[in-house]
């Protein structure tokens, strides 16, 4: 996908996904949480959790809203950027530090992650696509391979709210 397509997709999506945000964060997680993304390709019950991570650059706290699935006592998210030929922000924010935070629904977690590879890759893919069809299409859009995260709870922590957002990402 070219950095103009990538563009367009960030500005259609922008409003959403700061509205998704929003209401997750204000509502405690009471909302948020299970949304209805046919329209973008997904289901009707599609989960949504919120990661809270640092700017590797700037230092700010940013949380964003994400697609995931829990697999094996794991969480897994995908790094799609809607199929974009470079990496999401989070990402990269991410590669840079040994844990992160994570909500879902009402509860919040810090965690460490991990990458998976090889056949577990494989079989984690093949389990996010049945539960998140659309990252396939993302997948084809692109020639780099959608980094899978996994992410292992470690503490549960107090809940995000919108003054704990230092920074504001849109995708």
């Amino acid at each position: 996908m070219s950095d103009e397509s990538a563009a367009a997709i960030t500005a259609v999506r922008r409003d959403w996904v700061t509205e998704h945000r929003e209401l997750y964060l204000r509502s405690g997680g009471t909302q948020g949480h299970i949304m209805d993304i046919t329209p973008v390709g997904g289901r009707a019950f599609a989960t949504h959790c919120l990661i809270k991570y640092v700017g590797r650059k700037s230092g700010k706290v940013f949380i964003t809203p994400l697609c995931y699935a829990d697999i094996g006592g794991e969480v897994v998210i995908c790094a799609s950027k809607g199929g974009a030929d470079a990496h999401p922000a989070w990402y990269l924010n991410l590669e840079s530090a040994d844990e992160i935070a994570f909500q879902i629904a009402s509860q919040a977690f810090r965690a460490t992650w991990r990458e998976p590879a090889g056949d577990e890759r494989d079989k984690i893919w093949a389990f996010l696509i049945d539960c998140h069809p659309f990252y396939a299409n993302y997948q084809a859009s692109t020639a780099r391979i959608l980094p899978l995260v996994m992410m292992t709870p470690i503490a549960p922590i107090a809940t995000f709210t919108e003054a704990d957002a230092t920074g504001i990402r849109q995708s």
